[in-house]
C-alpha cells in the first residue's frame, strides 16, 4: 500500500505490517483514504480529530447551501404588550432559522402624523432582539406603512456552532422578492382584536 505521513509527506509503498508498526510508534491511526487506487492509499492520522474536522466542514457546507427567506411581521403603533411579546418571539424564531425579517408598522388615521412613534417601536424591537439581528434596511415610510429589514447577525452563527448537529436548521428554498412579499405571514391573525380596540381613540 502507498503510505502518507501525518504531515502529508509521501512515505512510499510499504507492507501493511510496516504501516501498522509506524502508526503504533507515532500513536496514530492507519486510515485507508483511497481504497480504489492501485495500490491502495493509506494515511497516518488521528482519526477522532479527522472525523471532527470532516463534521465541521459538512456543517459549514450546510450553512452555505442554506438560502434566505424574507419573513414579515406586522405591528401597530399602539400594540398591546402581550401582542408585542408574541411578535418579538416570531422575529426571534425567524432570525434563528437564518431568515430575514421585514418588520412593518401599520398606521391608521391620525397615527400617520406621528411617524416618530413607529421609528421608536422599530428601534425598541431591534434592541429587544438581543443582538441576534442587524439592520439591513433602515426604517422607511411608504404611505401608511413603515418598514425595516432585519438580517441574522453573527450571534446566530455562534448559536448554531454551540448546538448539536441535529439541531441545525434545515435548508430553506430561496424566495423571490415577489414571493416573499406575497407570502402569508405568521402574524396576520394576531393583529385583529386587541390592536383594533387599542387604536379606536386615534381614529375618532
Amino acid at each position: 500500500m502507498r503510505l502518507i505521513g501525518a504531515d502529508g509527506e509521501q512515505l512510499g509503498i510499504v507492507e501493511i505490517n510496516d504501516a501498522l508498526k509506524r502508526a503504533q510508534e507515532a500513536d496514530l491511526d492507519l486510515v485507508e483514504v483511497a481504497p480504489g487506487s492501485k495500490p491502495p492509499v493509506t494515511r497516518l492520522l488521528d482519526y477522532s480529530k479527522y472525523k471532527y474536522e470532516q463534521e465541521q466542514k459538512q456543517k459549514q457546507a450546510r450553512k452555505h447551501q442554506q438560502q434566505v427567506n424574507i419573513r414579515e411581521i406586522k405591528l401597530r403603533p399602539k400594540i398591546a404588550t402581550h401582542d408585542y411579546a408574541t411578535k418579538k418571539g416570531h422575529g426571534e424564531r425567524f432570525l434563528k432559522h437564518h431568515d430575514k425579517v421585514k418588520v412593518t408598522i401599520m398606521f391608521r388615521g391620525r397615527e400617520q402624523a406621528h411617524p416618530e412613534r413607529g421609528r421608536a417601536l422599530l428601534q425598541k424591537l431591534f434592541e429587544d432582539l438581543g443582538g441576534i439581528a442587524v439592520i439591513e434596511s433602515a426604517p422607511l415610510q411608504e404611505g401608511r406603512n413603515m418598514s425595516m429589514l432585519l438580517a441574522p447577525s453573527k450571534e446566530v452563527d455562534k448559536l448554531d456552532d454551540s448546538a448539536p448537529d441535529g439541531d441545525a436548521a434545515p435548508a430553506a428554498t430561496e424566495a423571490t422578492p415577489a414571493a416573499a412579499e406575497s407570502a402569508p405571514t405568521a402574524d396576520a391573525p394576531a393583529d385583529a382584536p386587541a390592536e383594533a380596540s387599542a387604536d379606536a381613540p386615534a381614529d375618532a
